[in-house]
């Protein structure tokens, strides 16, 4: 009985080896080659359950997801001689599984030493076409794109493809920095005076003209008011004429009253005329 326990058991034990021997697994997210005696043997392995000869295959795993490889900054000269301090990332992944393992013997950092080694050329030679503005602001975007095409045409060649080129940032060298500052704030100080120089300009223009206005605005109103003061006068000497014309007596009456009122209006108006003078004829009368 012992002994048929243990046959059974070494039976199991030698179908569970020859079964983790033949048989492996391919994740979703990897690729595979197999190998016989050290030579490619088939094509490319899927992901899912997969066999092998033992001791006689060799069975080679790749990850194919995208991967980022990010650069050290690092110093590159424009068209001027200046130096901008560049930081830089791409993202790749494995293409073609045999050609990676040819050309870079399956190792992601040979892979990735040869991708920095071809986006600093490229990145170099599009920096050195341009000045600082260009690459900073005006060509950064057309920069990215021409050094990812020239590095995804090269990296064919080791089985990777490159999906996407970065700068994450673009800085000006030390010895540089303070005199691009000291430009940009002698830029700044030109604009702005040229904009307070228009400012002024236009503000005096604003105020000429609302001056001009103001005078012919008021040149009009004083003109008008001369012909209403000249109507209402006309007006008032018709009324006083045609009123006092209908009694000649009451109207030298009530011009002398006037003359009164307006001769002895002080406490103190003295005045010297002889008594029989016309000027007081109402004052002898009697009722």
């Amino acid at each position: 009985m012992e002994n048929r326990i243990f046959t059974v058991a070494a039976l199991v034990a030698l179908i569970g080896f020859l079964a983790q021997s033949t048989l492996f697994t391919v994740k979703e997210y990897e690729r595979a080659i197999k190998f016989k005696f050290g030579e490619f043997v088939g094509d490319e392995i899927t992901p899912g359950l997969n066999w092998k000869l033992p001791f006689v295959n060799t069975i080679n795993t790749y990850d194919i997801r995208i991967q980022t490889m990010d650069s050290e900054p690092e110093g590159f000269l424009t068209k001027n001689n200046q130096e901008l301090i560049i930081d830089s990332f791409v993202k790749w992944r494995i293409k073609d599984i045999k050609q990676y393992f040819v050309s870079v013997s399956g190792n992601s950092a040979i892979a990735e030493t040869r991708l920095a080694q071809q986006v600093n050329s490229s990145l170099r030679s599009e920096v050195g076409k341009r000045s600082i503005a260009d690459v900073v602001a005006g060509d950064r975007a057309v920069i990215m794109d021409v050094v990812q095409k020239a590095i995804a045409s090269e990296s064919v060649k080791f089985g990777v493809e490159v999906i996407d080129v970065r700068l994450k940032r673009v800085d000006y060298a030390n010895e540089i920095r303070d005199s691009v500052f000291q430009d940009m704030r002698s830029e700044r100080n030109v604009l702005v005076q040229q904009k307070e120089s228009t400012g002024k300009k236009i503000a005096e223009e604003i105020r000429a003209k609302a001056d001009a206005t103001s005078v012919v605005t008021l040149a009009e109103a004083d003109r008008e008011s001369n012909i209403l003061r000249g109507e209402g006068d006309a007006e008032a000497t018709r009324i006083y004429a045609e009123a006092f014309g209908k009694d000649i007596e009451f109207y030298e009456l009530y011009r002398s009253l006037e003359a009164y009122k307006k001769t002895f209006n002080g406490s103190g108006d003295m005045m010297v005329i002889d008594p029989d003078s016309e000027f007081f004829k109402y004052f002898k009368k009697s009722k």
